[in-house]
């Protein structure tokens, strides 16, 4: 075992050691106490760092993306596409084995799409995952399959705050799949940014990436609040100017916003706890497309916060611009009409919402149904989740014109017919004659749910034109649309 000399951990234990129940953290005593034959050495920052140099300079040969992960000595990220023209995967790992056998006996080697499950299959190899081949030394998860292949494994496997495992355990909570299945708000609002942190890894979403590069730092402005605010009206004023800030500054390196994160430090007496973490509410704002102008950015944050919700009072706001595109270079001409800026729509669009609220601006979705009054819904133009109310579409019926009225739900009539045929509908006790009747088309589905069964015509009358439909489990008749 390798021990720290300083804290007089445990830094580093052998496979035998691991065997009998030892584990890096451990103080010497606890380890001897499980393992009477452990030899202890003394851990040598310059070897190791040596070594570390030594071995990435070797899986560079293999790969030109090798990052030795902080913290984890033995351990690194190296980037695996780009090799189906030489074995693909599995060479690659083959490669990595041989070069890794100078230095360790049994290495291990894992291909995943994110850091958090490639780490998890190399130090379980596939303990916990029934189906897979134990000896493998070489372990791919397949493409998409990362977060089902965390969802049996244990929280240890996942790196996270201690205290923050402590709690989960608390609450019975053993697998990454448990932490997974919990919704991001709740997390949050319990655990803030720590616990958000592991939610993600947990659901496979890692940021991290073998590369050497340095990450750039977010451009960000930061203000803290003289007095806690329940309000959005100061938060809006902070915005505005940070925006404006932020821009200008794009502007000067050539760079468009693309996505704008706001997070919000709220006074909900966490600090009050020990060594507590601040705690801190994120969101993020995207525009439809890469902008470089305060209006229509400043009103897409308008209408995000205008939506969220207040747990506390504020004490701290933060803009950071979290993504960019090239500024376009193209110049506009007063005198020729076929050119068209881009920007000029969203920064209409974001008046209209400034002017006439949240939820005005829509657009129509269609729906995976038949059924009309469910085949379609309103939703915010800017928000790909918020539905603003129900459309009507007969898109299966041949008959169908643009010019309906819909009716939801659609509204009981009477009906006489010639046969079949309808010839006379009696509506709010207004009778209309019909002219002419085309159908029947009949729509059936939703046999798990409520179910429908229905036989629709398209009536013309001398005052218009009407869409009606018999329903066959009832024999009740309905109107599901007019146009005058």
């Amino acid at each position: 075992m390798l021990t720290d000399g300083a804290q007089k951990r445990l830094r580093a234990v052998s496979a035998a050691a691991g065997r009998a129940g030892v584990r890096a953290g451990m103080r010497p005593t606890e380890g001897r106490a499980l393992c009477a034959d452990l030899h202890e050495f003394a851990w040598d920052d310059v070897a190791i760092g040596a070594a570390i140099v030594e071995m990435s300079a070797a899986l560079v040969g293999a790969s030109p993306q090798v990052t030795p992960v902080a913290g984890a000595p033995g351990l690194w990220w190296v980037g695996a596409s780009g090799f189906d023209g030489i074995g693909g995967e599995r060479e690659l790992g083959r490669t990595l084995l041989r070069v890794a056998r100078r230095w360790h006996p049994r290495p291990r080697v894992a291909i995943a799409g994110s850091c958090v499950a490639a780490r998890a299959a190399t130090w379980a190899g596939a303990s916990f995952e029934q189906r897979a081949d134990d000896r493998a030394l070489v372990h791919v998860i397949p493409p998409e399959r990362d977060a089902a292949y965390l969802a049996p494994a244990p929280l240890a496997l996942v790196p996270m705050d201690e205290e923050f495992r402590a709690a989960l355990h608390a609450l019975g909570l053993r697998t990454v799949g448990a932490l997974a299945a919990l919704s991001a708000e709740d997390v949050e609002r319990r655990w803030g940014e720590i616990g958000l942190r592991a939610w993600r890894l947990a659901n496979a979403d890692d940021s991290r990436r073998p590369v050497l590069a340095r990450v750039e730092t977010q451009p960000a402005v930061e203000v803290e609040l003289t007095i806690p605010t329940a309000t959005m009206e100061p938060i809006l004023f902070l915005v505005r100017a940070a925006l404006e800030r932020l821009v200008q500054e794009m502007i000067a390196h050539g760079r468009a916003v693309a996505a704008v994160a706001i997070t919000l430090t709220l006074d909900d007496a966490r600090g009050a706890l020990v060594d507590a973490p601040a705690h801190t509410v994120t969101r993020e704002a995207r525009a439809a497309r890469p902008l470089a102008r305060v209006l229509p950015l400043f009103e897409r944050c308008r209408a995000l916060l205008d939506s969220w919700t207040l747990d506390a009072p504020v004490i701290a706001v933060r803009v950071a611009i979290v993504a960019t595109a090239p500024l376009s270079g193209e110049q506009g001409d007063l005198l020729t009409t076929s050119w068209r800026d881009l920007g000029a729509a969203d920064a209409a669009l974001e008046r209209l919402r400034a002017e006439l609220g949240t939820g005005t601006i829509v657009r129509a979705q269609a729906q995976d149904t038949h059924r009309p009054e469910r085949a379609g819904v309103w939703r915010d133009l800017g928000s790909d989740s918020r539905t603003v109310g129900p459309v009507l579409s007969l898109a299966p019926l041949p008959i169908a014109t643009a010019a309906r009225r819909a009716l939801d739900p659609p509204e009981a009539v009477e009906v006489t017919c010639d046969g079949d045929v309808p010839r006379v509908v009696t509506w709010r006790g207004r009778r209309i004659d019909v002219t002419r009747a085309m159908g029947p088309e009949r729509l059936s589905g939703d046999w798990w749910d409520d179910g429908y069964r229905r036989d629709y015509w398209r009536c013309e009358s001398l005052g218009g034109e009407m869409v009606v439909f018999l329903d066959r489990a009832t024999d009740d008749w309905a109107l599901q649309a007019w146009a005058d």
